[in-house]
């Protein structure tokens, strides 16, 4: 996937609208290409096996159908979403999937998938919800685990030096998405949360160093712009879980507001954190994916016994961001039926209060239609903050 300077973003919409059209190119070279729906897998190990990480979609346009057939409608709209694609053979040319221990929607939806689809190879990654020093020892043996099953998969050995390259790669593509975030900072940004969404979508689709190569254009092309695209206006920070199609973004846009910053899965939640260097591989893959990963799904230990410092260990991370990218206001964005984020609601609107920023709660069901419906209540709230 290449493009010339002053079309990469074209490129990068002709792939976002098309999506997987690289992985299904390289699937039918005999490629393996694995499929996995969550920030909790371990992208790396992929990539060591000479296998591409792909990170399926679910699609709002297309009425989730023949996947309800299969799957309980009380499953997270954006699981069934991928579902439905998947059983419609929109992910045929994958060679598997891995399903991770997150939330329950995956969890004890992962015998359907298995039974359903017919991918050569599945894995569930189990990790643990409590984050402590014996969980970290539970995680690596399951990290162990996930590593011979790909072995056995492509017939050979995953060396630690296959994984060093791997993990060197994937920090490389992080540090390149921090940096298309670093354009979000001016007023107005000089990229359009429309199009940071595109690029790190499609980038997920793509083997990491035609990804990190898709990046390095993008940020050539935005370093080369005079002007921004969008004019000044509330600067807002999204939140929730995985937001992978561009219209709630297009409609704080369209109606006067710039989205600079996020905590969603497809966004910071899993490009922001690294994985440390110098350091046994496998362990160090397991403190990144256990421990710098800022999931609902995950219990720590609060260390003061209050509410206080509890709800600053679990959303620091928002303050952080909404500090360093001056946002004015929050949208806080959850599925229906999404339990982890939906039990969180209320401690994350407290928290807001807490750090002064205004915030809107939106609940909705991973539909272009209804999505459409919410711009009423968002332009109200730019108004107010603007």
């Amino acid at each position: 996937m290449n493009g010339t300077a002053g079309n990469v973003l074209s490129t990068v919409e002709r792939h976002y609208k098309d999506y997987g059209l690289r992985a299904k190119e390289l699937g039918n070279e005999g490629k393996k290409v694995i499929g996995y729906i969550c920030s909790f897998v371990p992208l790396e190990m992929i990539t060591a096996a000479g296998c591409i990480p792909f990170r399926m979609r679910g699609d709002i346009h297309e009425p989730i159908t023949k996947g309800d057939t299969l799957l309980e409608t009380i499953v997270c709209p954006f699981i069934r979403s991928c579902f439905d694609l998947s059983v419609k053979g929109t992910y045929d040319f994958l060679s598997g999937m891995v399903i991770p221990h997150a939330c329950d929607s995956m969890v004890r939806s992962y015998s359907v998938w298995s039974y359903s689809l017919k991918f050569p190879y599945f894995h569930f990654v189990n990790i643990p919800t409590v984050c402590n020093e014996s969980s970290l020892e539970f995680f690596n043996a399951e990290l162990d685990t996930f590593r011979k099953s790909l072995e056995d998969l492509v017939g050979k050995k995953i060396t630690d030096d296959d994984l060093v390259e791997a993990i060197r790669l994937h920090n490389e593509n992080r540090d390149k998405a921090r940096a298309l975030y670093e354009f979000r900072k001016e007023d107005p940004p000089l990229i359009s949360g429309t199009e940071v969404t595109m690029v790190l979508t499609v980038g997920s689709s793509l083997p990491i160093l035609e990804s990190n190569a898709l990046f390095d254009e993008v940020l050539i092309e935005i370093g080369q712009r005079k002007k921004s695209p969008l004019t000044k206006g509330p600067r807002i920070l999204i939140d929730g879980a995985c937001v992978d199609n561009f219209e709630l973004v297009k409609i704080v846009e369209e109606s006067g507001g710039n989205v600079v910053i996020d905590t969603l899965c497809n966004g910071t939640r899993d490009y922001f954190p690294h994985t440390d260097v110098g350091e046994d591989p496998v362990k160090a893959l397991g403190r990144r994916y256990m421990e710098k990963i800022n999931c609902p799904k995950t219990y720590r230990k609060n260390k003061t016994d209050t509410f206080e410092g509890d709800s600053t260990d679990r959303f620091g991370d928002i303050g952080a961001y909404a500090k360093e990218f001056k946002a004015d206001g929050a949208i806080l964005y959850v599925y229906k039926y999404c339990d982890p984020f939906g039990f969180e609601v209320p401690a994350r609107k407290a928290y807001y209060e807490s750090i002064n920023v205004p915030v809107l709660h939106l609940e909705d069901v991973y539909s272009a239609g209804t999505i459409g419906q919410l711009k009423t209540r968002i332009q109200a709230f730019l108004e107010m903050i603007g």
